[in-house]
């Protein structure tokens, strides 16, 4: 690990000097405590900064890197705080760069249906904007409303759709970013083909701000459908809600935008806490199925056979929602099972494992054996359409604190050897950060995890980026 430096009152003024005294917030730890944490609640993944400071322009970011190196100072990005890694928390204290006044839209090119935009852009208001325009950003996460776009590229974050539409690397044409060393660079560009040299650009799409900070971004966008459909089917056991996942594709021939899964644990606790009056009781397992298009006939073709299909293979009731009020309602299922858990503890592990699609009735027997193991709930939901499941341990409210804090870590031990059993890995949207770095070689080989801490080297040989994130240099 590297030696660092403090922040002296002489490097503050300078600071101050490169984005302005108001921009710079220091000496306060009840100012300060804001950008201690991002959305992870135990103390133990947070720590104060030294002092933070908000630049609006590139030239100001370069300027605070090139002293972030000259004084051996750690520089922590950070976006809309929405994350749930650690990955944006000043583990090493030093300077949090909060982007949020680089909130521009650069500029909107329909001609070639992309956006240029700015890091602290709230990822929701980008869509906002292109749907005036008959367009739409594919890869957006479900946090849309809150996170930044710095953030998500930074993560490579994805979501519900990511089965039909992929996730937001797949949607970035280009950056413009300051380096660890503080040099500006441009990678890609208003170009759907480049193989000109090493494709950077998608070696720093998910790099958790480790080796650069984003300035700017260039998103790909597509035409925006004009129908959306949702399902919300009942099974009497997640084997048989699983099992349709692939069955959907290969015999109706459907690709839905998103197929969210809710194991019964999730389903009814969300249910009760939003007194839901469907009849969840007798739900093992739930699946909501959304479908997107341009032809309402079709569209209705599509899900009439999904739901035929879903009777035919064990379903107990399909739903189905083709407005805004009846969509809301069933949505609100999904959205809120972390918060229904939240009743039952405060303390809780939210985890984004993935496994390969078809292992998915394999993991529910693991959850339910690590269950039974720890005297605790493991509820499990998420993106079945992609194998990116939601497991999370719950503190048992007849434990202490203390009992959980030390069995958490074993927890997520087993939790994690059971998803690299099944071919999976320990984060699928979510990322390392600080909260998983311990966990890596359940996923990442030896010789893999050298030749990442060798591009971070080489990004940053004084390791002032972001330092202490997904493994130590």
């Amino acid at each position: 690990m590297s030696t660092y430096h403090p922040v002296t009152p002489e490097i503050i003024a300078e600071l101050e000097q490169i984005v302005g005294r108001r921009y710079v917030i220091h000496g306060d730890s009840e100012q300060l405590e804001p950008y201690s944490h991002d959305e992870i609640t135990e103390k133990k993944y947070h720590h104060l900064p030294d002092v933070v400071v908000r630049p609006r322009t590139t030239t100001e970011i370069a300027a605070i890197m090139k002293l972030a190196n000259r004084e051996l100072i750690p520089v922590t990005p950070r976006g809309g705080g929405s994350g749930l890694s650690g990955g944006a928390v000043p583990v090493m204290g030093g300077i949090v760069l909060a982007t949020d006044r680089m909130n521009s839209i650069i500029e909107l090119d329909t001609d070639n249906m992309l956006i240029v935009v700015e890091p602290g852009v709230i990822t929701n208001d980008i869509d906002a904007l292109v749907a005036e325009h008959g367009l739409f950003f594919a890869g957006y996460p479900m946090s849309l409303q809150s996170c930044f776009i710095g953030g998500n590229v930074a993560e490579n974050a994805g979501g519900g759709k990511a089965v039909k539409y992929g996730v937001t690397g797949q949607y970035i044409l280009g950056v413009e970013m300051v380096t660890p060393e503080g040099e500006i660079v441009k990678l890609g560009g208003k170009l759907v083909k480049d193989v000109t040299g090493y494709d950077l650009t998608k070696l720093i799409i998910g790099s958790e701000g480790t080796l650069g900070i984003f300035t700017k971004v260039i998103i790909k966008l597509l035409p925006r459908p004009t129908e959306v459909v949702d399902l919300l089917v009942l099974f009497p056991d997640p084997e048989t809600a699983i099992g349709m996942v692939s069955t959907i594709m290969t015999e109706a021939r459907v690709i839905p935008t998103a197929i969210e899964f809710m194991d019964r644990l999730s389903a009814h606790a969300s249910c009760e806490y939003l007194n839901e009056r469907l009849p969840y009781e007798k739900a093992g397992a739930m699946l909501l199925i959304q479908l997107d298009g341009n032809r309402k006939a079709q569209l209705e073709e599509e899900y009439e056979a999904i739901g035929e299909l879903c009777l035919e293979h064990g379903a107990i009731e399909v739903y189905v929602a083709d407005n805004y009020t009846t969509q809301e309602r069933i949505w609100s299922v999904r959205r809120n099972i972390a918060e229904a858990f939240m009743v039952v503890s405060p303390h809780q592990s939210l985890e984004d494992i993935t496994v390969p699609v078809a292992n998915i009735p394999k993991m529910i027997p693991e959850l339910e054996r690590l269950a039974k193991k720890y005297d605790i709930q493991v509820p499990c939901y998420g993106h079945a359409g992609d194998g990116n499941l939601h497991a999370t341990p719950v503190k048992n409210p007849n434990h202490s604190l203390e009992q959980w804090e030390e069995m958490l870590p074993q927890i997520l031990a087993d939790l994690y050897a059971a998803t690299r059993d099944l071919d999976g890995v320990i984060s699928g949207e979510h990322g390392i950060g600080h909260k998983r770095k311990n966990y890596m070689s359940y996923s990442v080989s030896d010789a893999s995890l050298e030749l990442m801490k060798r591009i971070k080297r080489a990004f940053d040989p004084n390791n002032v980026l972001n330092p202490g994130k997904i493994f130590d240099v």
